[in-house]
């Protein structure tokens, strides 16, 4: 399409992804429903059944569908929840280390090969992070843990990057785009540890979300400036940004596997009802009962199997 209509065939590329990005982002919209209550295709009976399957499995109501929680609320209980800063962090950590990706092309071009194979060789890497992030994510699932499937590829991350900047032999330098890609595989993983650390209210899920979205794509901005044109083939500095990162990402989960461990002991005091709670747990009880809506004993039925997931 080289020409056509006064345009290159790299900008057609855009114009061809771009609108097919629209379709489906307009179909998206009348496709995916927002929550069972916004959902035409079930009957009053079904919404009533999800909504309370899932109040049940996030120990909250979901009080601001009825009107009574306003998103200001929302936004104010998500930027009062530690967890919203670190998981924030987690993902720009992921994100920034990501960035070379952006620069993939150019990376496989210091191989030592023309334009042609060096766009070739971008393609192995991303095909077997494709396979591995659905197991990676399937298997996190499953064992039901995202701290360790969140921490393992940090370390595999660093050795593609160390690999990266100090070697020149093509296998060496090949085989580190494949251990870089692990990154990827972190990025299903934080995904699901927001959904799972902040469940409920909708109100306040939708203001994190927001939030770390932010946060974490801001990394985007700044982190192509680390690959400078003076630091080709290695390009040392990009490559140490990258690492600094992961161990960034690998402090705030750190910091999230404790205070969630924590959280959750807390919640099985509050199950057993044999327990007596303290002064200090009885205000934290109240102030849910508040947010909720409800009173103090109903919950704390509300907190009954569930736990957060590290």
């Amino acid at each position: 399409m080289q020409g056509k209509r006064g345009l290159s065939s790299w900008q057609w590329l855009y114009v061809i992804e771009g609108a097919i990005t629209m379709f489906v982002g307009i179909a998206v919209v009348f496709l995916l429903p927002d929550f069972p209550d916004t959902w035409h295709m079930l009957t009053p009976e079904m919404k009533h059944v999800a909504n309370r399957r899932m109040a049940i499995e996030a120990a909250e109501a979901d009080i601001d569908e009825a009107g009574k929680m306003s998103q200001v609320r929302g936004l104010k209980l998500a930027f009062t929840d530690i967890k919203t800063y670190a998981l924030a962090i987690a993902y720009m950590s992921i994100t920034g280390a990501s960035g070379f990706q952006n620069y993939f092309p150019t990376l496989t071009g210091t191989l030592g090969y023309d334009d042609t194979i060096s766009l070739v060789l971008v393609a192995p890497p991303y095909l077997f992070m494709v396979v591995y992030s659905l197991t990676h994510s399937f298997l996190s699932d499953r064992v039901g843990n995202r701290f360790w499937f969140f921490v393992y590829p940090i370390p595999i991350t660093i050795v593609g990057f160390i690999i990266f900047m100090t070697t020149d032999a093509f296998g060496p330098r090949y085989f580190s785009f494949f251990l870089m890609m692990f990154v990827f595989a972190q990025n299903g993983t934080v995904y699901s540890w927001i959904a799972n650390a902040i469940p409920r209210p909708p109100a306040k899920r939708a203001a994190a979300y927001a939030f770390i979205n932010s946060v974490g794509n801001s990394a985007s901005i700044w982190t192509p400036y680390t690959y400078r044109q003076k630091d080709n083939p290695h390009y040392v500095t990009a490559m140490v940004v990258c690492i600094a990162l992961q161990v960034l990402g690998f402090l705030m989960a750190v910091f999230m596997y404790f205070h969630l461990r924590s959280l959750n002991t807390r919640l099985e005091r509050l199950e057993n009802a044999d327990v007596t709670l303290t002064e200090k747990e009885l205000r934290r009880l109240q102030h849910t009962a508040e947010v909720e809506g409800i009173d103090i004993a109903a919950a704390r039925r509300l907190q009954k199997g569930f736990r957060y997931m590290t």
